[in-house]
């Protein structure tokens, strides 16, 4: 089973790609987990892209490319993967085809997390942390007793300034120009299943469930 998981920031698609991966049994590789990994193991491509990232530089294409080759040829990969984070262009897109065409396989499912920008604001804007030990709170999903104070100190909350309205709104539209293109490429391929991430946790996995087990949700 190969997969790609696509959602926009707040989507949830970290908890989603936890659940399929400890019920399909496939790996999950994360862009960032890919680089590391690359890096730790001292290949050639892995040291050509620590060297971009020790710059501040962007990994340019050949190399991310290159590294995802080196990744979904090892031996846990076989029986399938989990991509989240790659591809984010349709330049990635048509090589991660090319890369799995060329060992006999093709992705199966390109499953994307829809939610609401507005929904997406609310999740991402809610974060609350402590000043003084670092606690951790969100104004919906685990609100302190007493707005403002934290419960096991008694410190007061603060909201980060990556974690403004301003702020998200904006990583929020960049991040949708930039999938929209590549949405459509799968969507062109039939490779494209939208899921609708405003429901609750295990009824999002449900539906994702009833996909990959070759139903319609």
């Amino acid at each position: 089973m190969n997969l790609v998981l696509m959602g926009l920031p707040g989507a949830g698609k970290g908890t989603q790609a936890e659940k399929i991966v400890d019920t399909f049994g496939i790996p999950h590789i994360s862009t960032g987990d890919m680089f590391r990994g690359a890096i730790k193991d001292g290949t050639p491509l892995g040291r050509e892209a620590k060297a971009y990232m020790d710059r501040g530089e962007l990994v340019p294409d050949e190399v991310t490319i290159g590294i995802v080759k080196e990744r979904l040829a090892k031996d846990d990969c076989k029986q399938g993967f989990l991509l989240d984070g790659f591809p984010r262009t349709v330049a990635q897109a048509e090589a991660l085809d090319d890369i799995l065409a060329k060992s006999g396989r093709k992705l199966d499912h390109v499953i994307y997390i829809e939610v609401a920008q507005e929904t997406l604001l609310k999740r991402l804007t809610g974060r609350r942390i402590c000043r003084d030990c670092g606690a951790t709170y969100h104004v919906l999903f685990n609100p302190p007793k007493q707005e403002g104070v934290c419960d096991r100190c008694g410190g007061s909350l603060y909201q980060r300034d990556d974690d403004s309205e301003e702020t998200v709104q904006t990583r929020l539209e960049v991040n949708l120009k930039q999938q929209e293109p590549l949405l459509n490429f799968y969507k062109q391929k039939g490779y494209l299943r939208t899921v609708n991430g405003e429901q609750d946790i295990q009824q999002v996995f449900g539906d994702i469930t009833t996909i990959l087990r070759g139903q319609t949700p």
